[in-house]
């Protein structure tokens, strides 16, 4: 049987389990998920994270404008981010590569099938895609999307079975339940009309996202048929616990 392909989106909040700093712990948490599931499941990654892990080694000095730092932090912290993922996969047997992106490489055909073609030879060889946005030339998630809609630019091209985003939140709550102070997960919805009156608009700490831009990424794998799954990183064993069936998260289904 062929395996399934998962998308994994991995946002700075469940990075670093809402701290200034990448949690190693975490990561490992995720290759450890990965290596338990990769008989069954092959996984690319899109990972936000490097603005955060350039914040734990230097403070930059600056005139410009506040984007600009965010891009000059994001090229600090892209390698740093990929060691971390590097070393912590590679003692459980799992190999990583890097592919950076930004949105106009996904309005051009050849881009498109270029990216197409490297990603599934790396996942054919049992290399990990790990994904971001090419920061240094783009800025549309720093500003917008915490890597939500690059994600779902990236399932659909590749044509995944899921694409799995890990925020904070165990899914997405009902509005009501939230005013009340005892948040209650919407399990499973597939108009996603209904779910935009539930969500608030508020940001991540870390990440530029919030709910909205997850509901925007769902919107866009729903209409290339892709289910997705809004779940709890900040939990251990986020991706079997939701598999199985062991937590609750939203279901947006496709």
């Amino acid at each position: 049987m062929a395996k399934k392909r998962i998308l994994l989106k991995i946002g700075s909040n469940t990075l670093t389990k809402e701290t200034d700093h990448i949690s190693r712990g975490k990561i490992e948490d995720i290759g450890r998920q990965i290596a338990f599931l990769k008989e069954d499941y092959e996984f690319i990654i899109v990972s936000s994270g490097a603005i955060a892990a350039a914040k734990q080694f230097v403070k930059l000095e600056h005139n410009g404008e506040e984007i600009n730092v965010k891009q000059a932090l994001a090229a600090i912290g892209q390698p740093h981010l990929m060691r971390i993922f590097q070393e912590n996969f590679r003692e459980l047997g799992l190999f990583t590569s890097q592919c950076l992106l930004s949105y106009s490489d996904f309005e051009k055909a050849q881009s498109k099938l270029n990216i197409k073609n490297t990603i599934n030879v790396l996942v054919a060889n049992n290399f990990i895609p790990i994904i971001n946005e090419n920061d240094t030339v783009a800025t549309d998630e720093i500003k917008f999307g915490d890597n939500d809609k690059l994600a779902a630019l990236t399932a659909a091209l590749l044509k995944v079975d899921m694409l799995i985003i890990a925020t904070n939140t165990d899914g997405i709550y009902t509005k009501t339940s939230i005013e009340k102070g005892d948040s209650k997960t919407i399990a499973a919805v597939s108009d996603i009309k209904d779910l935009e009156k539930e969500i608030s608009i508020e940001k991540s700490s870390h990440g530029t996202g919030g709910m909205q831009s997850k509901i925007e990424a769902a919107i866009i794998a729903q209409n290339e048929g892709i289910e997705t799954w809004v779940v709890n990183g900040l939990k251990e064993n986020f991706m079997t616990d939701a598999l199985h069936g062991k937590s609750n998260f939203t279901k947006i289904i496709a």
